[in-house]
Order: C-alpha cells, then sequence, then structure tokens
C-alpha cells in the first residue's frame, strides 16, 4: 500500500527524527531547555539504531541499503538543521551567524554522502566491521551543541557568537580526514555518561538559556 520498508530496525531513526522535529518547534519558541533534551534523544536513538538494525537476519539488501539512506537522511535532520534551527532562534541573525549555519549545514551533508559512500563500498568489497571513521561524526553535535548552549547561559561574559563558531569549528571537523575510532561496548559507555552529565545539566540549568537576539526577552 506504502512505499517504503517498514520493520523494527527504524523505528529508532524515526523516533529520533520526530524527536528533531518538536525540537525544532520548541526551539522556535525559545523553549531551550526541552529544544537541547530534544536533540540529546536524537543522539541517544541514533546510538542505538545501528546496533538494532544489525540484529536483523531477514531483511533484504534493498531493506538494508533503505536502512542506511534513512538514517542518513535522518540525520541531516535531525544533527544537521536541527542545531542550526536552535542556533537561528538563540543568537544575533546577521551575516556571521548565517554563514557559520550555512557552513555547517553543508559540511554535514557532505560528510553524510562521502559516508554512504564508503559504506556501500565496504560492503561491496567484504571489508567486514568499521574500525573507523574519517572526520568527526555528524551526531556528535547532539552532545557539543547543548554543552554550548549551556554556556551562553553563564552571564560573565557576552556568549552571543560562541554558539555560531562552535557550529562552523564543528563543521570543520565534520569534513576534515582525520580517523575517530568507531566506539564499542567501553566507547558507548563512555558517550552515555557524558551524555547523561550533560543531560542533567541542561535539565537543571537550561531554563537559563536565554534569547540573544537584540530586542526579544522570553
Amino acid at each position: 500500500m506504502f512505499i517504503g520498508y517498514y520493520n523494527y530496525t527504524v523505528v529508532l531513526t524515526y523516533l529520533g527524527l520526530s524527536s528533531a522535529v518538536v525540537g525544532m518547534v520548541e526551539a522556535m519558541k525559545h523553549d531551550y531547555k526541552t529544544a537541547l533534551i530534544c536533540l540529546l534523544i536524537c543522539g541517544v536513538c541514533d546510538m542505538f539504531d545501528g546496533m538494532i538494525a544489525r540484529t536483523s537476519k531477514k531483511r533484504s539488501e534493498d531493506a538494508k541499503s533503505f536502512g542506511v539512506q534513512i538514517d542518513s537522511l535522518c540525520d541531516v535532520i535531525c544533527f544537521g538543521v536541527f542545531p542550526v534551527v536552535i542556533g537561528y532562534s538563540l543568537c544575533p541573525m546577521n551575516w556571521f551567524t548565517v554563514l557559520c549555519s550555512v557552513f555547517f549545514v553543508l559540511a554535514a551533508v557532505i560528510r553524510l554522502a562521502f559516508f554512504n559512500v564508503q559504506e556501500i563500498n565496504r560492503v561491496e568489497n567484504n571489508e567486514g566491521k568499521r574500525e573507523y571513521y574519517l572526520g568527526l561524526p555528524v551526531t556528535a553535535s547532539a552532545l557539543i551543541m547543548p554543552a554550548v548552549a549551556l554556556v551562553t547561559s553563564l552571564n560573565a561574559v557576552n556568549w552571543a557568537y560562541l554558539y555560531p563558531v562552535c557550529l562552523a569549528l564543528t563543521g570543520i571537523a565534520n569534513i576534515t580526514r582525520f580517523k575517530v575510532k568507531k566506539p564499542y561496548l567501553a566507547g558507548i559507555v563512555f558517550l552515555l555518561i557524558i551524555g547523561a552529565l550533560i543531560f542533567y545539566l541542561t535539565f537543571r540549568f537550561g531554563g537559563n538559556i536565554t534569547c540573544m537576539k537584540p530586542g526579544i526577552s522570553v
């Protein structure tokens, strides 16, 4: 009846995308605490959706390819567009912020397209499990940007341009050729601990984050 491939292996991917959409709506309403929590949820969903997909032994090759493509398409929204929407709502909007935002999204798209090509080649050549990523995975923005947004809530310094600067730096790291070891059990546990800490800080202090656009109070 409907086009596409529907099975339990894509449920977390779709939940992550749904969380991103909700988070973008909340960011535009200047509810940064909820928006950042949604971004963290996107990161958790992405961390485990691949594990769930690998448990399926009955998927066709087309279904597996669909899973790879849908994961990257959702990642563009969750970890490319979503952080930029938060920045648009949070920061002064001028040529610098726009330039950093555009570059960040372009870097995310380029990296994900490159990853898809490499993944297709790896499968076709039967190279086994991936041990390293080239460049910083786009999902890292799920930890980086909430931490940066929390720093902007500190009133000692004017942090108005910290968020767009970190968008640009993260984008550069996304497309720079350096090896990042793929996390397995120990790495995943470490990332979950860091994520839990940022989640707690966001839940505790996220309400202190305010819009830095001139003339707007929330």
